[in-house]
C-alpha cells in the first residue's frame, strides 16, 4: 500500500512556525533586559550624588582645615569632609592638583593636613559607569531588532508553507458511516455505489475500456445529506478521504487558492486510490467574469486551477473528486463539462417513508419510548430535510429532559416539531386580555377559512402561545406528500392567508399588525401565480420578468423587466384582484359562520391549543360544508 502523506487524521494540519515559540522569545527578551536592569541598579547602588563645589570654595575648606581626604580620579577630585560629608570638585586638566590649589592659595601646611590620594582611571567599576549608560539602551533596542528580524524569517518560512492545503485526512473511522446509515437517497447512493466499485476494484472497468467519472457533483437543498453521502462513500471504498471547505482556497493574498489547489490533488494523487470532497464549491465554482469588476480575481484563479488540475488526471489516476452544492444554478459551464463533473447527483427531500427510515436512524442511541409513533411524526413533517428530522429527535430528548423523564415519549416529539418549525414557546410572555381575544379570533379566523375550503390542508393543530415572532400560529398540513400544486389549492392557500385579518375586521370592526405576515405571504404568492406560473386568467400561459442572477449583486437589484409599464399596472391589477377575491371568499365563509368561529375562539381562550381531532371535534356539531375556492 502507498504511502499516505502525513496529515493529522481527522484533524486539519498545522504548518508554519509555533505560536509557542514567540511567547519563548519573548520571555527571553524579558529576562535579559530584567537582569541587566538589575546589574545597572548594582553598580550604582547606594551611591548618592555628592555636592558639586568650585575649586575656590575646595580651596577654602582646605585652608581652613574643613578637608579630610581628597582623591583625585583624573580631573575629578572626590572630597571627603571631616565631618564626613563628600563633595565633589574639577580642576583643570593640564595643571596638577597641588599646583592647582597653591595658585587658589593654599599653603603648604594645609596642604599637608589633608590625604591626598590620586587613583587611576581603570578598573571594572569606572568602564561600568562610563558605558552601561550607554550601551545599555543600544544593548536593548538591539535584542527587540534580532527578536524581530527572527519573527520576520519565521514568517518567510510560513509564507512557503502558506500556498499549502489544509485539508482534513480520515481514513480510519471509529465511527464509520457507510450506505446504511444513510436513509432514503436510493437512486443517489446507486450512483455512488459504482464509484465506490471503480476504487475497490478498477480493473474490470479498465479491461472493458470503460472511464470512471472523475468528478461527482452532489446536489440539493441544505440539510439533504450530502456531506453524509461524501462520508459513507469513503466509508464503504475504504480510502483516504480529504475533505476541504471551498472557501479555505481562497485568501486576501493574489495566488493562494491557486498554491493550495495544486497542493490538494497532489497530495491526494499521492494517497492514490484517494478521494477529495469539496465541500460547498459555490464558494470558487460561481460562473466567472460575472463580478462588478468583470472578473479576474483571486476566485477565478483558484477555479481555472481546479479546472486544470481535473483535466490533469491520468487515466490511470484513481482519485474521485467529490463536491456539494445547493446552488448548482450558479456553477461555471466549464466544471459541469464531460470530463470534470460528469454526474450530478440530485438529493432530494425525503418522502414519508425516507422521513420515517430518518427518525429512526436518528433515534439510535437515545431512550425512545416504543410507543413513539414515527410514521405519525413523518406525515406530520412534509418538506422537512434530514438535518430538519434529526434536529427535532434531538430537541425531543431535551425536552425529555428537562420534563424529568425516563424516556422521550410522543408528545416530545411532537411539541418538537413546532420547536423546530417556529421556535420556542414564549409563554412567559405577558399580553393583555384584549389582545389575547384579538389573537384567538385571528388564528380562529384562519383555522375556519382552512375548514371550509375543499382544496386547503386539514387543519393539524391551532394555537395562540406565542412562538418566535408569531403571536399565535395555525398548521394545515398536506395528507400526502405532493410535488405539484394546483391553482385551486394556491387560492385556498390565499383564503386562508386572509382569514386572520377578515376575522379581525368582522369581530371588532378593526384591523390589527397581526395581520401584516398573512398580507405579505398573500402578495407574495399572487405575485408569483401571475408573473411565474401563468395562473393569471387575463394573462393565461405567460410568464413575465428574468431571473438570471449577478454573482455579486443582489437578486433584487439585477431583476430585469421584458415587458412594457403598461403591462407592469396590468400585472398589479391581477394581482390585486387574487388578493380581493381571497379576501372575499374568507370574508364570505367568516360571515356565515360566526357561530364557529365563536366556538373555535372561545376553546383558544380556555385552552390555548386545539390539536386536530379537538378542532375537528368543536366544528362537526355546526355541519359546516366546505366549499370549493
Amino acid at each position: 500500500m502507498k504511502e499516505i502523506p502525513k496529515l493529522a487524521k481527522g484533524k486539519k494540519q498545522v504548518r508554519g512556525p509555533k505560536k509557542n515559540s514567540i511567547y519563548q522569545s519573548f520571555l527571553r527578551a524579558v529576562v535579559i533586559i530584567f537582569s541587566l536592569t538589575l546589574i545597572f541598579a548594582f553598580l550604582y547602588q547606594g551611591q548618592e550624588k555628592p555636592q558639586r563645589i568650585g575649586i575656590a570654595d575646595l580651596a577654602a575648606k582646605i585652608e581652613a582645615r574643613e578637608v579630610s581626604s581628597v582623591v583625585v580620579n583624573g580631573n575629578v577630585l572626590e572630597v571627603t569632609l571631616k565631618d564626613g560629608q563628600a563633595l565633589v570638585s574639577q580642576k583643570e586638566s593640564e595643571i596638577g592638583v597641588t599646583q592647582t590649589l597653591n595658585n587658589y592659595g593654599v599653603s603648604p601646611e594645609a596642604l599637608s593636613s589633608i590625604s591626598l590620594e590620586v587613583r587611576d582611571e581603570s578598573g571594572f567599576a569606572f568602564w561600568a559607569r562610563i558605558l552601561i549608560p550607554t550601551l545599555l539602551p543600544l544593548l536593548i533596542i538591539g535584542f527587540l531588532f534580532w527578536i524581530l528580524m527572527k519573527q520576520a524569517r519565521g514568517g518567510v518560512n510560513q509564507a512557503f508553507t502558506f500556498g499549502r492545503a489544509n485539508m482534513h485526512l480520515f481514513t480510519n473511522f471509529k465511527d464509520k458511516v457507510t450506505f446504511k446509515d444513510v436513509a432514503g437517497l436510493k437512486e443517489a447512493k446507486k450512483e455512488l455505489e459504482e464509484v465506490v466499485d471503480f476504487l475497490k476494484s478498477p480493473k474490470k472497468y479498465a479491461d472493458m475500456g470503460a472511464k470512471v467519472p472523475r468528478g461527482v457533483l452532489l446536489m440539493g437543498p441544505p440539510g439533504t445529506g450530502k456531506t453524509l453521502l461524501a462520508r459513507a462513500v469513503a466509508g464503504e471504498a475504504g480510502v483516504p478521504f480529504f475533505h476541504i471547505s471551498a472557501s479555505e482556497f481562497v485568501e486576501m493574498f493574489v495566488g493562494v487558492g491557486a498554491s493550495r489547489t495544486r497542493d490538494a490533488f497532489n497530495t491526494a494523487k499521492k494517497a492514490a486510490p484517494s478521494i477529495i470532497f469539496i465541500d460547498e464549491i459555490d464558494a470558487v465554482g460561481r460562473e466567472r467574469g460575472t463580478g462588478l469588476g468583470g472578473g479576474h480575481d483571486e476566485r477565478e484563479q483558484t477555479l481555472n486551477q481546479i479546472l486544470v488540475e481535473m483535466d490533469g488526471f491520468n487515466k490511470d489516476t484513481r482519485v474521485i473528486v467529490l463536491a456539494a452544492t445547493n446552488r448548482p444554478d450558479v456553477l461555471d459551464t466549464a466544471l459541469l463539462r464531460p470530463g470534470r463533473f460528469d454526474r450530478r447527483v440530485l438529493l432530494d427531500l425525503p418522502d414519508i417513508k425516507e422521513r420515517e427510515d430518518i427518525l429512526k436512524i436518528h433515534s439510535r442511541g437515545k431512550k425512545i419510548n416504543d410507543k413513539v409513533d414515527y410514521r405519525r411524526v413523518a406525515s406530520l413533517t412534509p418538506g422537512f430535510s434530514g438535518a430538519d428530522l434529526e434536529s427535532i429527535v434531538n430537541e425531543a430528548a431535551i425536552l425529555a429532559v428537562q420534563h424529568s423523564k425516563k424516556e422521550v415519549e410522543q408528545q416530545d416529539v411532537l411539541d418538537s416539531i413546532e420547536k423546530v418549525l417556529l421556535g420556542p414557546a414564549r409563554k412567559s410572555l405577558l399580553i393583555s386580555d384584549k389582545e389575547r381575544k384579538i389573537t384567538a379570533y385571528h388564528e380562529a379566523g384562519h383555522a375556519l377559512v382552512a375548514a371550509g375550503l375543499k382544496d386547503s390542508d386539514p387543519v393539524s393543530k391551532v394555537s395562540i402561545v406565542a412562538r418566535g415572532q408569531a403571536g399565535g400560529y395555525t398548521l394545515n398540513l398536506p395528507l400526502e406528500d405532493r410535488r405539484l400544486k394546483s391553482r385551486s389549492q394556491f387560492l385556498a392557500d390565499l383564503a386562508m392567508m386572509m382569514g386572520g385579518y377578515v376575522s379581525e375586521k368582522i369581530m371588532f370592526n378593526d384591523i390589527t399588525t397581526g395581520a401584516s405576515s398573512d398580507l405579505k405571504k398573500a402578495s407574495d404568492l399572487s405575485r408569483l401565480l401571475v408573473m411565474r406560473y401563468g395562473m393569471s386568467e387575463k394573462f393565461g400561459p405567460l410568464a413575465f420578468g428574468k431571473s438570471s442572477e449577478m454573482i455579486f449583486l443582489g437578486k433584487d437589484m439585477i431583476t430585469e423587466k421584458d415587458y412594457s409599464e403598461g403591462v407592469a399596472a396590468e400585472i398589479d391589477e391581477e394581482i390585486k384582484k387574487f388578493v380581493n377575491d381571497a379576501y372575499k371568499k374568507a370574508f364570505s365563509i367568516i360571515k356565515s359562520n360566526k357561530n364557529v368561529l365563536k366556538a373555535i375562539a372561545e376553546a383558544l381562550m380556555e385552552k390555548e391549543v386545539l390539536e386536530h381531532d379537538e378542532f375537528y371535534k368543536i366544528i362537526k356539531p355546526f355541519g359546516l360544508k366546505p366549499i370549493s375556492a
